[in-house]
């Protein structure tokens, strides 16, 4: 009896010893630290400088887009209204300053010249009695008024000429460098607002940012949009990222162009990454202390790698497990 006690009590004894051993294996032994990131991607929104109607929606979301290609056009038969009448005053402008380029029609020439010619043809008239006059004046034949009347003829007539030869000298010029400018000027400005009708007109046609695959379309064909108003989201796939948040007590790992390897459950794969920015600042508290503890709050810094090489299937959304413990 006594030796089936001793059996019993050693055997109980060597269970302690062993769950003792177990235990503190247990409580030694250190959990692995994992932290967890999520992938992301340059994001760019299509959006028109103009405000409208959406006519036409050409792509659908989930679809590859190269850049450049149309995503949707708007209606804007406001704008096509005011080409035309840009457009209008545009040649009004331009017709006059091919005039002010040009000069006086022929028929005007012709009658300057008309009107000069007779004037010519008085002023040598009213010379020749002059003349006469002054000569029976000088005989005492004629009066005194009859010089003077004479004398204010022709003064008249040689002003008449001149203004006249004027007038034909202005036909011939055309209009003055001055109003040539003026013209020229009108023109240009005409031009102006064409182009700039004729750029927003160009905006109805909204063509992708990037070479990427449309991830929302939040209007659709028929609904007004004002302007600047996002309508289609494109991811660019080919710039992607992985964003970590990591407290500051790990922080000492962390430096930039430093290469860890992650794992992307949705590829099944492990993918190797860089990091290529540090917050400057930290984000958020991840522990707060209390008085009894004596700790200090713990902060959380952003921190964002790129895979080393092209991973074609990774997209946003992604999540990426490290094992913090094999980071050097």
């Amino acid at each position: 009896m006594k030796k089936k006690n001793i059996i019993a009590i050693v055997i109980a004894l060597s269970v302690i010893v062993v769950m003792i051993i177990v235990a503190d294996r247990i409580i030694e032994r250190k959990e692995p630290t994992y932290i967890q990131g999520t992938v992301e991607c340059k994001t760019y929104k299509a959006s028109s400088k103009i405000a409208g109607r959406i006519d036409s929606m050409l792509v659908e979301e989930g679809q590859r887009v190269a850049k450049g290609e149309v995503l949707y056009t708007i209606s804007t038969p406001e704008l096509n209204a005011k080409l035309i009448q840009a457009e209008a005053v545009r040649s009004a402008a331009e017709a006059m300053n091919k005039k002010a380029d040009k000069g006086a029609r022929k028929p005007q020439l012709e009658a300057a010249k008309s009107m000069w010619q007779k004037a010519e043809a008085g002023l040598d008239l009213a010379q020749k009695t002059y003349d006469r006059v002054k000569a029976l004046y000088d005989k005492g034949v004629a009066p005194k008024q009859k010089l003077d009347e004479a004398q204010a003829n022709l003064d008249a007539m040689r002003a008449t000429a001149q203004a006249a030869k004027a007038q034909w000298d202005l036909a011939l010029d055309g209009a003055s460098s001055e109003e040539k400018d003026a013209t020229a000027a009108q023109v240009r400005q005409a031009q102006g607002v064409v182009d700039e009708v004729e750029s927003y007109l160009s905006d109805a046609l909204v063509t992708s940012p990037v070479t990427g695959e449309i991830s929302t379309i939040i209007s659709e064909a028929g609904e007004l949009v004002g302007t600047g108003y996002p309508v289609v989201t494109i991811l660019d796939m080919s710039d992607t990222w992985v964003v970590f948040n990591i407290k500051e007590t790990m922080m000492p790992k962390i430096k930039m162009g430093k290469r860890f390897t992650g794992n992307v459950p949705a590829l099944g794969r492990d993918v190797e990454f860089e990091v290529n920015y540090i917050a400057p600042e930290a984000d958020f508290a991840t522990w707060n202390a209390t008085r009894t503890q004596g700790g200090f709050d713990i902060r959380t810094f952003a921190v964002k790698a790129k895979p080393v090489s092209e991973q074609g299937d990774m997209r946003p959304g992604m999540s990426v497990i490290v094992d913090w413990d094999k980071i050097d």
